[in-house]
Protein backbone atom coordinates (compact mmCIF):
# COMPACT_ATOMS: atom_id res chain seq x y z
CA UNK A 1 0.00 0.00 0.00
CA UNK A 2 0.97 3.74 -0.57
CA UNK A 3 0.13 6.78 1.45
CA UNK A 4 -1.34 9.66 -0.08
CA UNK A 5 -2.07 12.55 2.46
CA UNK A 6 -5.86 13.63 1.62
CA UNK A 7 -5.08 17.41 1.01
CA UNK A 8 -7.09 19.83 -0.96
CA UNK A 9 -3.41 21.57 -1.22
CA UNK A 10 -2.29 18.63 -2.84
CA UNK A 11 -2.49 16.80 -6.47
CA UNK A 12 -4.99 13.62 -7.30
CA UNK A 13 -7.89 14.26 -4.69
CA UNK A 14 -11.11 16.39 -5.35
CA UNK A 15 -13.69 17.43 -2.87
CA UNK A 16 -16.98 16.06 -3.33
CA UNK A 17 -20.20 15.77 -0.69
CA UNK A 18 -18.03 12.97 1.90
CA UNK A 19 -15.14 15.21 1.61
CA UNK A 20 -11.39 14.65 -0.56
CA UNK A 21 -11.29 11.26 -2.63
CA UNK A 22 -8.60 10.44 -5.52
CA UNK A 23 -9.69 12.17 -8.67
CA UNK A 24 -10.17 8.43 -10.08
CA UNK A 25 -12.97 7.99 -7.96
CA UNK A 26 -16.55 8.89 -8.09
CA UNK A 27 -18.54 10.02 -5.56
CA UNK A 28 -22.46 8.43 -6.23
CA UNK A 29 -25.74 8.80 -4.30
CA UNK A 30 -26.79 5.11 -3.26
CA UNK A 31 -29.23 5.00 -5.22
CA UNK A 32 -27.12 4.53 -8.04
CA UNK A 33 -25.31 1.23 -7.06
CA UNK A 34 -28.46 -0.70 -6.21
CA UNK A 35 -30.80 -2.28 -8.41
CA UNK A 36 -33.36 -3.90 -6.14
CA UNK A 37 -34.79 -2.55 -2.82
CA UNK A 38 -37.74 -4.59 -0.31
CA UNK A 39 -38.97 -3.76 3.32
CA UNK A 40 -38.91 -7.56 5.42
CA UNK A 41 -42.35 -9.24 6.59
CA UNK A 42 -44.62 -7.43 9.39
CA UNK A 43 -45.15 -10.91 11.28
CA UNK A 44 -44.86 -11.69 15.36
CA UNK A 45 -42.90 -14.36 16.35
CA UNK A 46 -44.29 -18.10 16.92
CA UNK A 47 -42.41 -20.79 18.47
CA UNK A 48 -44.67 -23.14 15.84
CA UNK A 49 -42.36 -21.20 13.29
CA UNK A 50 -41.18 -22.65 10.48
CA UNK A 51 -38.36 -20.01 9.45
CA UNK A 52 -35.72 -18.00 11.40
CA UNK A 53 -36.05 -14.39 10.91
CA UNK A 54 -33.55 -11.65 11.37
CA UNK A 55 -33.98 -8.37 13.16
CA UNK A 56 -32.01 -5.62 14.21
CA UNK A 57 -29.90 -7.59 17.14
CA UNK A 58 -28.82 -9.76 14.43
CA UNK A 59 -27.13 -7.39 12.48
CA UNK A 60 -23.74 -7.60 14.03
CA UNK A 61 -20.06 -5.55 13.33
CA UNK A 62 -21.24 -6.00 9.79
CA UNK A 63 -22.27 -9.26 9.16
CA UNK A 64 -25.62 -11.27 9.85
CA UNK A 65 -25.77 -13.73 12.99
CA UNK A 66 -28.74 -15.83 13.24
CA UNK A 67 -28.20 -17.15 16.52
CA UNK A 68 -31.07 -15.95 19.00
CA UNK A 69 -33.20 -15.39 16.16
CA UNK A 70 -36.75 -15.77 16.28
CA UNK A 71 -39.20 -17.78 14.53
CA UNK A 72 -42.35 -17.16 12.19
CA UNK A 73 -44.88 -19.27 9.94
CA UNK A 74 -45.01 -18.77 6.79
CA UNK A 75 -45.85 -20.38 3.27
CA UNK A 76 -43.41 -21.18 0.89
CA UNK A 77 -44.00 -19.13 -1.28
CA UNK A 78 -43.13 -15.76 1.06
CA UNK A 79 -39.94 -17.33 2.00
CA UNK A 80 -39.04 -18.09 -1.31
CA UNK A 81 -39.55 -14.23 -1.38
CA UNK A 82 -38.21 -13.02 1.72
CA UNK A 83 -35.19 -15.45 2.06
CA UNK A 84 -31.78 -13.75 2.74
CA UNK A 85 -29.81 -14.06 -0.52
CA UNK A 86 -25.64 -14.28 -1.02
CA UNK A 87 -24.55 -10.29 -1.13
CA UNK A 88 -27.78 -8.86 -0.06
CA UNK A 89 -27.08 -5.52 1.84
CA UNK A 90 -29.41 -5.28 5.01
CA UNK A 91 -30.31 -1.93 6.46
CA UNK A 92 -32.09 -1.14 9.85
CA UNK A 93 -34.09 1.57 8.85
CA UNK A 94 -35.97 2.02 12.10
CA UNK A 95 -34.63 1.65 15.93
CA UNK A 96 -32.84 4.07 18.23
CA UNK A 97 -30.16 6.99 16.81
CA UNK A 98 -27.53 4.51 18.49
CA UNK A 99 -28.77 1.65 16.32
CA UNK A 100 -30.37 3.11 13.15
CA UNK A 101 -28.75 3.03 9.70
CA UNK A 102 -27.13 -0.52 11.14
CA UNK A 103 -26.25 -2.72 8.38
CA UNK A 104 -24.64 -5.77 7.48
CA UNK A 105 -23.98 -7.87 4.11
CA UNK A 106 -25.31 -11.24 3.22
CA UNK A 107 -21.88 -13.83 2.67
CA UNK A 108 -23.74 -16.59 1.40
CA UNK A 109 -27.83 -17.88 0.97
CA UNK A 110 -29.49 -17.76 4.43
CA UNK A 111 -32.19 -20.16 5.80
CA UNK A 112 -33.77 -17.21 6.51
CA UNK A 113 -36.08 -13.58 6.41
CA UNK A 114 -36.01 -10.52 7.07
CA UNK A 115 -38.64 -8.01 9.79
CA UNK A 116 -40.26 -5.09 8.58
CA UNK A 117 -38.13 -2.59 9.92
CA UNK A 118 -35.21 -3.68 8.19
CA UNK A 119 -34.13 -3.32 4.26
CA UNK A 120 -32.64 -5.57 2.05
CA UNK A 121 -30.81 -3.63 -0.78
CA UNK A 122 -29.83 -5.80 -3.93
CA UNK A 123 -26.80 -4.14 -5.55
CA UNK A 124 -25.37 -3.58 -8.46
CA UNK A 125 -22.50 -6.00 -9.29
CA UNK A 126 -21.37 -3.82 -12.64
CA UNK A 127 -20.42 -1.01 -11.17
CA UNK A 128 -20.00 -2.06 -6.56
CA UNK A 129 -18.32 -5.03 -5.39
CA UNK A 130 -21.08 -5.67 -2.46
CA UNK A 131 -17.89 -6.14 0.53
CA UNK A 132 -16.43 -2.76 -0.15
CA UNK A 133 -20.04 -1.10 0.13
CA UNK A 134 -20.48 -3.59 3.20
CA UNK A 135 -17.40 -2.20 4.84
CA UNK A 136 -18.63 1.40 3.83
CA UNK A 137 -21.43 1.49 5.35
CA UNK A 138 -19.86 0.62 8.61
CA UNK A 139 -17.05 3.00 8.43
CA UNK A 140 -16.93 5.62 11.21
CA UNK A 141 -17.62 8.95 8.77
CA UNK A 142 -20.50 6.83 7.03
CA UNK A 143 -22.09 5.74 10.43
CA UNK A 144 -22.33 9.70 10.90
CA UNK A 145 -23.71 10.71 7.86
CA UNK A 146 -26.24 7.89 8.17
CA UNK A 147 -27.59 9.19 12.12
CA UNK A 148 -27.96 12.74 10.19
CA UNK A 149 -30.34 11.83 8.23
CA UNK A 150 -32.62 10.13 10.59
CA UNK A 151 -35.59 11.73 10.94
CA UNK A 152 -36.93 11.37 14.63
CA UNK A 153 -39.82 9.98 15.96
CA UNK A 154 -42.00 9.53 19.25
CA UNK A 155 -39.80 6.97 20.68
CA UNK A 156 -37.61 5.76 17.77
CA UNK A 157 -35.86 7.19 14.30
CA UNK A 158 -36.35 6.51 11.28
CA UNK A 159 -34.64 6.84 7.85
CA UNK A 160 -36.83 7.12 4.70
CA UNK A 161 -35.35 4.70 1.62
CA UNK A 162 -35.80 7.44 -0.76
CA UNK A 163 -33.71 9.64 1.48
CA UNK A 164 -30.89 7.14 2.27
CA UNK A 165 -30.91 6.19 -1.74
CA UNK A 166 -30.52 9.61 -2.70
CA UNK A 167 -28.84 11.39 -0.19
CA UNK A 168 -26.56 9.22 0.92
CA UNK A 169 -23.15 9.22 -0.98
CA UNK A 170 -20.56 6.69 -1.71
CA UNK A 171 -16.71 7.13 -2.52
CA UNK A 172 -16.63 4.57 -5.18
CA UNK A 173 -12.81 3.67 -6.38
CA UNK A 174 -12.28 1.11 -10.18
CA UNK A 175 -14.04 -2.41 -9.30
CA UNK A 176 -10.87 -3.48 -9.12
CA UNK A 177 -9.50 -1.75 -6.00
CA UNK A 178 -12.56 -2.17 -4.41
CA UNK A 179 -12.57 -5.76 -4.49
CA UNK A 180 -8.31 -5.10 -3.45
CA UNK A 181 -9.62 -2.93 -0.60
CA UNK A 182 -12.30 -5.77 0.89
CA UNK A 183 -9.34 -8.30 0.82
CA UNK A 184 -7.21 -6.33 2.82
CA UNK A 185 -10.24 -5.85 5.45
CA UNK A 186 -11.28 -9.10 4.92
CA UNK A 187 -7.69 -10.31 6.07
CA UNK A 188 -8.25 -8.72 9.43
CA UNK A 189 -11.60 -9.90 9.94
CA UNK A 190 -10.15 -13.42 9.67
CA UNK A 191 -7.62 -12.33 11.99
CA UNK A 192 -10.62 -11.18 14.47
CA UNK A 193 -12.62 -14.88 13.65
CA UNK A 194 -9.79 -16.94 14.69
CA UNK A 195 -9.35 -14.71 18.04
CA UNK A 196 -12.53 -15.01 18.90
CA UNK A 197 -12.55 -18.42 18.14
CA UNK A 198 -9.42 -19.07 20.53
CA UNK A 199 -11.21 -17.16 23.51
CA UNK A 200 -14.04 -19.42 22.83
CA UNK A 201 -11.99 -22.51 23.27
CA UNK A 202 -9.65 -21.02 26.07
CA UNK A 203 -13.38 -20.60 27.95
CA UNK A 204 -14.89 -23.79 27.20
CA UNK A 205 -11.66 -25.14 28.52
CA UNK A 206 -11.99 -23.35 31.81
CA UNK A 207 -15.60 -24.84 32.12
CA UNK A 208 -14.29 -27.91 31.93
CA UNK A 209 -11.61 -27.49 34.03
CA UNK A 210 -13.94 -25.78 36.85
CA UNK A 211 -16.44 -28.56 36.80
CA UNK A 212 -13.45 -31.44 37.36
CA UNK A 213 -11.16 -29.63 39.50
CA UNK A 214 -13.64 -27.89 41.73
CA UNK A 215 -15.55 -31.46 42.46
CA UNK A 216 -12.28 -33.31 43.48
CA UNK A 217 -12.75 -35.61 39.81
CA UNK A 218 -9.16 -34.53 38.49
CA UNK A 219 -6.52 -33.97 40.96
CA UNK A 220 -2.86 -33.19 40.66
CA UNK A 221 -0.65 -35.79 41.40
CA UNK A 222 1.36 -34.87 44.08
CA UNK A 223 -2.71 -34.34 46.41
CA UNK A 224 -4.25 -37.50 44.35
CA UNK A 225 -2.81 -40.16 47.24
CA UNK A 226 -3.43 -43.75 46.33
CA UNK A 227 -6.28 -42.56 44.18
CA UNK A 228 -3.99 -41.77 40.84
CA UNK A 229 -5.00 -38.82 38.83
CA UNK A 230 -8.69 -39.04 38.32
CA UNK A 231 -11.35 -40.06 40.58
CA UNK A 232 -13.79 -42.81 40.15
CA UNK A 233 -16.65 -41.15 38.76
CA UNK A 234 -18.87 -43.85 39.94
CA UNK A 235 -17.50 -43.22 43.86
CA UNK A 236 -18.52 -39.42 43.40
CA UNK A 237 -21.95 -39.90 41.63
CA UNK A 238 -22.65 -42.29 45.22
CA UNK A 239 -21.96 -38.95 47.23
CA UNK A 240 -18.37 -39.97 48.32
CA UNK A 241 -15.62 -37.29 48.53
CA UNK A 242 -11.82 -37.21 46.92
CA UNK A 243 -9.26 -38.64 49.07
CA UNK A 244 -8.13 -35.18 51.23
CA UNK A 245 -11.21 -33.70 50.96
CA UNK A 246 -13.87 -33.11 53.54
CA UNK A 247 -17.57 -31.72 53.67
CA UNK A 248 -18.36 -28.79 55.78
CA UNK A 249 -20.53 -25.73 55.76
CA UNK A 250 -19.45 -21.94 54.55
CA UNK A 251 -19.59 -21.03 58.09
CA UNK A 252 -16.59 -23.58 59.36
CA UNK A 253 -14.19 -21.16 56.34
CA UNK A 254 -16.13 -18.05 56.78
CA UNK A 255 -16.53 -15.08 59.11
CA UNK A 256 -18.57 -11.77 58.10
CA UNK A 257 -16.20 -8.26 57.77
CA UNK A 258 -18.70 -5.69 59.03
CA UNK A 259 -15.98 -2.83 59.57
CA UNK A 260 -16.77 0.40 57.88
CA UNK A 261 -14.18 3.77 56.96
CA UNK A 262 -15.98 6.24 55.12
CA UNK A 263 -12.83 7.65 54.46
CA UNK A 264 -11.85 5.01 52.10
CA UNK A 265 -12.22 5.14 48.06
CA UNK A 266 -15.72 3.23 46.84
CA UNK A 267 -15.32 0.28 45.30
CA UNK A 268 -18.34 -1.47 42.87
CA UNK A 269 -18.06 -5.19 43.00
CA UNK A 270 -18.99 -6.60 39.10
CA UNK A 271 -19.91 -10.18 38.13
CA UNK A 272 -17.44 -9.88 35.48
CA UNK A 273 -14.69 -7.31 35.99
CA UNK A 274 -14.16 -8.57 39.68
CA UNK A 275 -13.89 -5.86 42.34
CA UNK A 276 -13.02 -2.19 40.48
CA UNK A 277 -13.12 1.41 41.57
CA UNK A 278 -16.62 2.92 41.14
CA UNK A 279 -14.85 5.07 38.72
CA UNK A 280 -14.57 2.42 36.08
CA UNK A 281 -18.71 1.14 36.23
CA UNK A 282 -20.33 3.42 33.31
CA UNK A 283 -23.57 3.36 34.80
CA UNK A 284 -24.57 6.43 37.09
CA UNK A 285 -23.68 6.32 40.72
CA UNK A 286 -26.32 6.10 42.70
CA UNK A 287 -24.41 5.70 45.91
CA UNK A 288 -25.18 7.77 48.85
CA UNK A 289 -23.62 11.09 50.17
CA UNK A 290 -22.99 9.91 53.03
CA UNK A 291 -20.82 6.50 53.19
CA UNK A 292 -20.76 6.08 57.49
CA UNK A 293 -22.53 2.57 56.93
CA UNK A 294 -20.60 1.62 53.79
CA UNK A 295 -18.76 -1.86 54.66
CA UNK A 296 -15.29 -2.38 54.02
CA UNK A 297 -13.62 -4.52 52.15
CA UNK A 298 -9.73 -6.03 51.68
CA UNK A 299 -7.55 -7.50 49.82
CA UNK A 300 -8.26 -11.80 49.80
CA UNK A 301 -12.10 -10.81 51.03
CA UNK A 302 -15.37 -12.00 48.87
CA UNK A 303 -17.91 -9.86 48.72
CA UNK A 304 -21.05 -10.89 47.14
CA UNK A 305 -24.36 -8.81 46.18
CA UNK A 306 -27.02 -10.24 48.86
CA UNK A 307 -29.71 -9.54 46.54
CA UNK A 308 -27.96 -11.59 43.45
CA UNK A 309 -25.95 -14.06 44.74
CA UNK A 310 -28.21 -16.90 43.27
CA UNK A 311 -27.08 -14.93 40.27
CA UNK A 312 -23.68 -15.31 40.95
CA UNK A 313 -22.74 -11.73 41.68
CA UNK A 314 -19.76 -12.11 44.07
CA UNK A 315 -15.82 -11.42 43.44
CA UNK A 316 -12.37 -12.06 44.91
CA UNK A 317 -10.88 -8.31 46.15
CA UNK A 318 -7.32 -7.41 45.13
CA UNK A 319 -8.39 -3.81 46.67
CA UNK A 320 -8.99 -2.39 49.69
CA UNK A 321 -12.15 0.30 49.73
CA UNK A 322 -15.69 0.49 50.57
CA UNK A 323 -18.84 -0.88 48.96
CA UNK A 324 -22.65 -0.30 49.55
CA UNK A 325 -24.56 -2.02 52.27
CA UNK A 326 -26.35 -3.96 49.71
CA UNK A 327 -23.42 -6.16 49.66
CA UNK A 328 -22.03 -8.63 52.37
CA UNK A 329 -18.58 -8.96 52.91
CA UNK A 330 -17.21 -12.70 53.66
CA UNK A 331 -13.19 -13.19 55.34
CA UNK A 332 -11.44 -16.39 54.89
CA UNK A 333 -10.90 -18.37 58.17
CA UNK A 334 -7.49 -20.04 58.61
CA UNK A 335 -6.92 -22.87 55.95
CA UNK A 336 -9.32 -21.32 53.09
CA UNK A 337 -7.86 -19.59 50.06
CA UNK A 338 -10.33 -17.04 48.53
CA UNK A 339 -9.02 -17.54 44.91
CA UNK A 340 -11.04 -21.32 45.04
CA UNK A 341 -13.71 -19.96 47.22
CA UNK A 342 -14.40 -17.04 44.27
CA UNK A 343 -14.28 -19.64 41.64
CA UNK A 344 -16.12 -22.27 43.83
CA UNK A 345 -19.03 -19.43 43.83
CA UNK A 346 -18.92 -18.93 39.75
CA UNK A 347 -19.73 -22.93 39.65
CA UNK A 348 -23.68 -23.40 38.52
CA UNK A 349 -24.35 -26.20 41.03
CA UNK A 350 -22.96 -23.84 43.53
CA UNK A 351 -25.14 -21.08 42.54
CA UNK A 352 -28.10 -23.38 42.48
CA UNK A 353 -27.27 -23.90 46.32
CA UNK A 354 -27.29 -19.90 46.70
CA UNK A 355 -30.28 -20.05 45.25
CA UNK A 356 -32.21 -22.47 47.29
CA UNK A 357 -30.91 -21.06 50.34
CA UNK A 358 -32.32 -17.62 49.38
CA UNK A 359 -35.10 -15.77 51.21
CA UNK A 360 -37.98 -14.45 49.58
CA UNK A 361 -41.07 -15.13 47.70
CA UNK A 362 -39.98 -13.77 44.50
CA UNK A 363 -37.05 -13.71 42.41
CA UNK A 364 -37.20 -9.59 42.44
CA UNK A 365 -37.04 -9.81 46.76
CA UNK A 366 -34.73 -13.14 47.09
CA UNK A 367 -31.35 -12.46 49.41
CA UNK A 368 -28.74 -14.70 50.95
CA UNK A 369 -28.27 -12.97 54.63
CA UNK A 370 -25.15 -14.47 55.48
CA UNK A 371 -26.27 -16.52 58.47
CA UNK A 372 -28.23 -18.24 55.72
CA UNK A 373 -24.68 -18.27 53.52
CA UNK A 374 -23.28 -19.71 56.26
CA UNK A 375 -25.31 -23.40 56.37
CA UNK A 376 -24.18 -23.80 52.55
CA UNK A 377 -22.75 -26.87 52.25
CA UNK A 378 -19.34 -27.53 50.36
CA UNK A 379 -16.76 -29.83 49.40
CA UNK A 380 -13.43 -28.54 50.72
CA UNK A 381 -10.02 -30.24 49.78
CA UNK A 382 -6.79 -29.09 51.50
CA UNK A 383 -5.74 -25.45 51.47
CA UNK A 384 -2.46 -26.23 49.05
CA UNK A 385 -5.04 -28.11 47.19
CA UNK A 386 -7.22 -24.98 46.72
CA UNK A 387 -4.11 -23.00 45.79
CA UNK A 388 -3.13 -25.01 43.30
CA UNK A 389 -6.59 -25.09 41.64
CA UNK A 390 -7.30 -21.96 42.02
CA UNK A 391 -3.74 -20.92 40.36
CA UNK A 392 -4.66 -22.85 37.16
CA UNK A 393 -8.20 -21.56 36.44
CA UNK A 394 -6.54 -17.57 37.07
CA UNK A 395 -4.22 -18.69 34.06
CA UNK A 396 -7.05 -20.05 32.26
CA UNK A 397 -8.37 -16.27 33.03
CA UNK A 398 -5.57 -14.35 31.72
CA UNK A 399 -4.63 -16.08 28.87
CA UNK A 400 -8.51 -15.09 27.91
CA UNK A 401 -7.81 -11.48 29.06
CA UNK A 402 -5.06 -11.27 26.92
CA UNK A 403 -6.35 -12.52 24.25
CA UNK A 404 -9.80 -10.18 24.27
CA UNK A 405 -6.96 -7.13 24.59
CA UNK A 406 -5.48 -8.47 21.12
CA UNK A 407 -9.12 -9.04 19.90
CA UNK A 408 -9.38 -4.85 21.09
CA UNK A 409 -6.40 -4.25 19.38
CA UNK A 410 -7.37 -6.03 16.24
CA UNK A 411 -10.88 -4.71 16.04
CA UNK A 412 -9.19 -1.11 16.45
CA UNK A 413 -6.58 -1.73 13.72
CA UNK A 414 -9.38 -2.66 11.43
CA UNK A 415 -11.01 0.29 12.43
CA UNK A 416 -8.18 2.83 11.47
CA UNK A 417 -7.77 0.97 8.50
CA UNK A 418 -11.61 0.99 6.98
CA UNK A 419 -10.70 5.11 7.97
CA UNK A 420 -7.96 5.48 5.28
CA UNK A 421 -8.45 2.78 2.74
CA UNK A 422 -12.06 3.17 1.95
CA UNK A 423 -11.50 7.74 2.13
CA UNK A 424 -8.77 6.86 -0.46
CA UNK A 425 -6.35 8.75 2.32
CA UNK A 426 -4.58 5.07 1.42
CA UNK A 427 -4.26 3.95 -1.65
CA UNK A 428 -3.76 0.48 -3.03
CA UNK A 429 -0.37 -0.34 -4.73
CA UNK A 430 -0.95 -2.39 -7.67
CA UNK A 431 -4.67 -1.41 -8.69
CA UNK A 432 -3.68 2.57 -8.99
CA UNK A 433 -4.54 4.51 -11.88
Amino acid sequence: MKKKARNKNRLGYKKTKVGWIPEEWECVPFGDIICNSQYGLSLSSSEYGNVLIIGMSNLQEGKIVLKDAQKVRISDDEYEKFRIKKYDLVFNRTNSIDLVGKTALAMGDMECVFASYLVRFTLSRSCAYPFFVGYYFNQNDAVLRLKALATPGVSQCNINQTTLKKYFHIPLPPLPEQKKIAEILSAWDRAIEQVGKLIDAKQRLKKGLMQQLLTGRMRFPEFAGSEKLKVKSEKLRKGGLSEGWRACKLGACFKERKETNPDLPLLAITSERGVISRDEVERKDTSNADKSKYKRIAPGDIGYNTMRMWQGVSAVSTLEGIVSPAYTICTPKKGHSSGFFGYLFKYPPMIHLFHRFSQGLVSDTLNLKFRHFLQVKANVPSEAEQVRIATVLSTCDREVELLKKKLEKLKEQKKGLMQKLLTGEIRVKGVMQ
